[in-house]
């Protein structure tokens, strides 16, 4: 069996009125065929991320009554099956940042790079190690950063996109979605920054 590494197979953008105003699908490692290739099609993606709405509506009434309040990284959403796990992160303004991770995503001989200190980098796993409970901190940390910028951009509207009523608009900002690719591509467990 081939060793392979954790790797984001997408990336979320839900409004606060839970329309979605973002996906980002990346390639997955298959090893049947030696390839890279997404593990499913974007309605597939785009059903998934719905499903996770359950989930933060769930915790959020969960925290409500406990008066514990909103902690804004709700975690591990859900196992998908034993290849997908969703992640997810709610801001106080009420936009949630899904990560659906691929546990079996990424070719280990591909990953082993250099680290921040210059030395070469040991991470090595096999398939079907699970991920800390902080693994994604840094990667909602550097969507919430982007999402950040945007908001700053004077063009954008954010009303415009998750309006009370109607479906909205999905973010079309380039420079968001080149943000989010560096983001997915350049994650893997153990990097602490991006």
């Amino acid at each position: 069996m081939s060793m392979t590494l954790p790797s984001i197979a997408c990336l979320g953008v839900i409004g606060r009125n839970n329309n979605p105003l973002h996906i980002s699908i990346f390639n997955s490692y298959d090893p049947s065929t030696n390839s890279f290739r997404p593990v499913r099609t974007p309605l597939q993606f785009s059903l998934l991320l719905s499903s996770t709405l359950d989930v933060f509506e769930l915790r959020s009434r969960a925290h409500a009554a406990q008066g514990t309040g909103l902690t804004g990284d709700f975690g591990l959403l859900h196992a998908v099956d034993e290849r997908l796990a969703a992640y997810g992160f709610e801001t106080n303004t009420g936009v949630k940042f899904v990560v659906v991770v691929d546990m079996r995503g990424r070719k280990a001989s591909t990953t082993a790079g250099v680290g921040e200190d210059g030395k070469r980098s040991g991470t090595v796993g096999t398939t079907g190690v699970g991920l800390r409970e902080g693994e994604m901190r840094v990667v909602f940390k550097a969507m919430q950063a982007a999402y950040i910028r945007l908001m700053q951009n004077p063009f954008y509207d954010p009303d415009e996109h998750s309006p009370v009523a109607g479906p909205g608009k999905k973010i079309t900002s380039r420079k968001f979605g080149e943000e989010m690719r560096k983001i997915g591509e350049g994650w893997m467990p153990g990097v602490t920054s991006l």
